[in-house]
């Protein structure tokens, strides 16, 4: 017969504590079953005082000042064996722990300011996680890596970090006079990451989608993240004009503005057409204004370039679990067009770092070991598009960007969402690079 103490402990508290440490609780005799049942008293005593479990503890914001909180709970399990409270987050009411079962009960049942207590799991946020998820590690995927493909980032900028270290073949920036690469906000650094990042500084774990293709980077956002309409299609202009000298193949483009006018009147999209009637393929973000309809940014609303929206990989590389993201902007366009054209991973995606920059500055939480740095967003989902365009176009040289696409949208999966939503669906690059 199992002992009952733990599993009445959660029926009094069940929803003080979330799904999986409720199980572990109730896990916790299943040992005993193999155990003769005059030993089980004794079991349940060792591992109420002994077994320990890292959990995340989130006190009522309107029940006393956090501080004190922490201090009595540390008090009431002080005298527990092998149980601590570990690291604040005042921000958010919470704190970390290690309990032993014992300390878990002693603080639900003395502890009214407790909201809830979750297992600490272990999260996965990483971007050879958003490989697997866009089917970017089959044997025909990885044998290409965008060698001879030149990503142009329109952005703020790139940092010479070590995972793209003899790669960023030119650098443009229109806000300075400055001729060296440099990212001082650090989001345009991340995208090119996302698209080809090596994983050098990780040793492979943190690969982006076309880890040999060259990088041009174009500056046109300034260190807060913001720029002018002039000055994004004087960097677009610059990469017309040198198209031919740094054989630039894509142009990635995460940023935009809210659409105002038809497409056919608004000069963002006139100057990124342009660029894609030349012989570029232009990837650009659907926006973060999701999830209501007609939000679709410029140039995003343009019909002949890639409009990426995000979908949320659930850090797995199953898509199973996989759903898109609520920030993600939805159609129809200002002009009744089926927009995005695809969706790729835009959740938590682990990238490039630029040191001291801006977004390194505002989020040092979002800081991944010493190299890396954790975003969402379309604008992450789009140069992860831009690589799987850099993929298709190594492995078939010859085509249009109008090729290009069709071949990006025929082989994206349906996700059975609304075509406002999803557009073709959710990008597989292995079909895409697959497809004759």
């Amino acid at each position: 017969m199992l002992s009952p103490s733990m599993i009445k402990m959660v029926r009094r508290h069940p929803h003080k504590m979330d799904k999986e440490l409720r199980n572990a609780m109730v896990g916790l005799y299943h040992p005993f079953r193999r155990v003769p049942c005059f030993l089980h008293s004794s079991l349940e005593k060792l591992f109420r005082k002994t077994k320990k479990y890292a959990v995340i503890i989130e006190f009522h914001h309107d029940q006393g000042e956090f501080k004190s909180q922490v201090k009595n709970a540390d008090t009431l399990i002080a005298k527990q064996f092998r149980s601590q409270i570990k690291k604040h987050f005042p921000s958010v009411y919470s704190c970390s722990a290690v309990l032993t079962p014992a300390a878990l009960e002693k603080l639900l049942d003395s502890t009214p300011s407790i909201k809830k207590i979750y297992m600490d799991r272990e999260i996965h946020t990483l971007l050879n996680v958003a490989r697997g998820a866009v089917r970017a590690t089959a044997s025909a995927v990885t044998e290409l890596t965008g060698k001879g493909i030149t990503i142009a980032v329109i952005d703020t900028g790139i940092y010479e970090h070590q995972d793209l270290a003899g790669r960023i073949k030119a650098f443009k920036d229109v806000t300075s006079s400055k001729t060296a690469p440099y990212d001082d906000n650090g989001h345009g650094t991340h995208c090119a990451g996302d698209a080809a990042g090596n994983g050098a500084a990780s040793n492979g774990k943190y690969k982006g989608l076309a880890p040999e293709a060259e990088l041009v980077g174009v500056k046109v956002l300034t260190k807060t993240g913001s720029g002018s309409l002039s000055g994004v299609m004087e960097g677009v202009q610059w990469c017309i004009d040198n198209k031919d000298r740094y054989n630039i193949n894509i142009i990635t483009m995460s940023l935009g503005s809210s659409a105002v006018t038809s497409a056919s009147d608004d000069p963002m999209v006139k100057i990124v057409e342009k660029a894609w009637d030349l012989g570029m393929v232009v990837v650009v973000a659907a926006g973060n204004e999701g999830p209501d309809e007609k939000s679709i940014s410029s140039p995003g609303i343009s019909p002949k370039v890639i409009t990426v929206g995000a979908m949320d990989d659930k850090d797995t590389v199953s898509r199973v679990d996989d759903q898109i993201a609520a920030f993600s902007s939805r159609g129809p366009t200002v002009d009744g067009l089926v927009k995005p054209d695809v969706l790729s991973p835009g959740v938590n995606i682990i990238s490039l770092r630029s040191p001291n920059s801006f977004l390194d500055k505002q989020n040092k939480t979002a800081r991944v070991d010493n190299d890396y740095f954790n975003l969402s967003g379309t604008s992450m989902a789009t140069p992860i598009c831009a690589g799987i365009v850099a993929l298709i176009l190594q492995s078939h040289p010859q085509l249009s960007p109008d090729e290009v696409k069709k071949h990006l949208l025929e082989t994206a999966e349906n996700w059975n969402l609304s075509q406002y939503d999803q557009g073709k669906g959710y990008c597989d690059a292995e079909k895409a690079v697959r497809k004759p």
